[in-house]
């Protein structure tokens, strides 16, 4: 897992390098400034020359400006790498999002994904800054410190032999402590966006069933949830302080009075002034090198989570790939369906599609009524390989769908599927996702033949009018028919509408029905409906019931021998049609 996150590093190897760099140096300069101080306040003490002070002065300026400049430098290489790893890494998460079937996606929520796509990446990054920066900084004071006050303290510094496994292992206690909790919060993060999602996406529908006190409840359960475990986390991680400050004081007066000691009876031969303060200084820095370390475990403890759960993303393979040699040509639109089943999971019990042989010649208009659960759409979904089939195959165009290239066959195959969606963007944007290349006068015939060009027309800005995010400015009946647009626009050789004309009134809907077979008589045509109205002149009419096809027929066919059928058409031509 790690090999594979320190993979997106890339291009950002020489800024990772040059940090570790700068770091040594401003470590290594850090603790040779105690040791030209301590050195200079015994020469003071023993009655030094003036001009000896300001040239050890003046080097101590200089030390103190290399430092700088090399935690600066540090500082910025350090951003440069971290910034690009965090980019190279939701770059490829995003990319590899990109090549989930639907079964891949069945898999994670769109909340948990974007969570793993912007906090987990946060916390991720923030870790990767502070490996190479702070990681490698607080060992490297840490042995030299260590070392140096040795060098100028002597036994003295054995005080930290007994500091140091003392603070490391109560540090290492209350990490340990509070890592449960962090854990749990990034598993709560999903369920949080998944909640601020619902609401935003649904505002409407919140607002018309006045659930705002309900959708707050829910926000609010949520969010006191985390609270509480980072509350707990926090006051765990709180105990670092007082323990460091413990220790420090505790190191203080240890030197000052086992230092004074021996300076009074060794007359300054075993120890002086400017050791002491040295070993002070040393103390301190050691003291805060090992709290460092205790934040950089609390911070990759925290991080593990988040790195695993990006991992999951990385790796997951798409459910559907490309066959070796994949055949680049749809020759028409004929479908079969040759003894197919489908379940979505291989632990589901019951199949979805059961036993479905179906023959559809190209140019066919095909109707499929069923109610609701009946899997019209997962029968549909099959065709352009959305889903594989768990038993049995599908040819389109006399070849097994598994046998192409993906994009190959789903070009040929044009869906609008149940929920109409229209991104942020023009007209025109949108509709140019059906064929990106598609000029002026197709967009517009494509918009006449969806009956799209007269509301686009009377917009202020016609088709350069902007679409808000969802296509919330524009009604479910306009946002259909753009949609429609929009497949046709890829001039299929399949058209699947999966009751995507619900909310266009019945002249609108036969006007379009009449557009299709006055203009697209070659396209294979299936309309998924719940109105007989819409389906009743297909060639075709399938009645789905359980998974299965209880019946299938022309209108005529199916009203004089389907009870079904005669239930529904009964009920709509009743007045039942303005229900449905």
């Amino acid at each position: 897992m790690y090999k594979r996150l320190l993979s997106c590093v890339r291009e950002y190897k020489t800024p990772s390098l040059l940090t570790l760099l700068f770091i040594t140096l401003e470590a290594a300069i850090e603790c040779f400034i105690p040791f030209i101080t301590a050195n200079l306040v015994n020469r003071i003490e023993a009655g030094t020359q003036m001009p000896f002070v300001v040239r050890t002065g003046l080097f101590l300026i200089l030390m103190a400006v290399l430092s700088l400049a090399c935690g600066g430098l540090a500082a910025v290489t350090c951003a440069k790498a971290s910034a690009g790893f965090a980019k190279n890494l939701r770059r490829d998460a995003f990319y590899n999002i990109q090549r989930y079937s639907f079964q891949n996606i069945d898999r994670f929520s769109s909340s948990s994904l974007v969570t793993r796509l912007t906090t987990d990446i946060m916390h991720v990054r923030m870790s990767y800054m502070m490996l190479i920066r702070i990681a490698v900084r607080a060992p490297l004071m840490l042995i030299f410190s260590i070392i140096m006050a040795y060098i100028m303290g002597g036994a003295l510094a054995t005080s930290f032999l007994i500091l140091v496994p003392i603070l490391a292992g109560g540090l290492l206690l209350v990490a340990r402590k509070a890592m449960p909790a962090f854990r749990r919060v990034f598993r709560k993060y999903d369920r949080l966006n998944e909640s601020i999602e619902e609401n935003v996406r649904n505002m409407r529908v919140v607002k018309s069933f006045s659930r705002e006190p309900y959708e707050k409840e829910k926000f609010a359960t949520a969010a006191e949830t985390i609270r509480k475990d980072f509350t707990f986390a926090e006051r765990l991680v709180a105990l670092n302080t007082p323990l460091m400050q413990f220790c420090v004081y505790f190191n203080m007066i240890f030197v000052l009075l086992v230092g004074s000691k021996l300076i009074i009876t060794s007359g300054g031969s075993l120890i002086n002034v400017g050791e002491i303060t040295a070993m002070l200084t040393y103390g301190m820095q050691i003291l805060m090198q090992l709290m460092m370390l205790s934040m950089i475990y609390v911070m990759l403890t925290m991080s593990a989570e988040s790195m695993k759960r990006l991992d999951e993303v990385l790796t997951e393979q798409p459910a559907l790939t490309n066959p070796e040699n994949p055949i680049t040509d749809v020759a028409d639109g004929s479908i079969d369906f040759s003894g197919v089943s489908f379940k979505y999971s291989d632990k589901a019990e019951n199949f979805a599609l059961a036993d479905i042989d179906l023959h559809i010649p190209s140019g066919m208009t095909v109707g499929i009524l069923g109610g609701t659960g009946s899997s019209k759409t997962t029968l549909v979904q099959l065709i352009p390989r959305l889903y594989d089939t768990t038993e049995g195959c599908i040819q389109v165009g006399g070849v097994d769908v598994r046998r192409y290239d993906l994009n190959t066959l789903r070009n040929a195959v044009a869906m609008v599927l149940q929920k109409n969606l229209l991104f942020s963007g023009t007209i025109k944007d949108n509709l140019r996702w059906g064929n990106e290349h598609a000029t002026d006068e197709e967009i517009e015939e494509a918009c006449r033949l969806a009956q799209a060009h007269d509301f686009v027309s009377a917009f202020p800005d016609g088709y350069d009018t902007y679409i808000e995010q969802g296509g919330t400015n524009v009604s479910g009946g306009q946002k259909q028919r753009l949609c429609i647009a929009r497949a046709l626009l890829k001039k299929p050789k399949i058209l699947i509408l999966d009751d995507s004309t619900s909310a266009v009134d019945t002249k609108t809907d036969a006007n379009i029905r009449a557009g299709f077979r006055e203009y697209i008589p070659e396209t294979t045509k299936i309309i998924i409906a719940q109105r007989v109205a819409s389906v009743q002149d297909a060639d075709l009419i399938l009645i789905m019931e359980n998974g299965s096809i209880a019946a299938m027929g022309t209108h005529e066919e199916l009203l004089a021998s389907n009870d079904m059928y005669q239930e529904i058409y009964a009920q709509q031509s009743n007045g039942g049609e303005e229900h449905a």
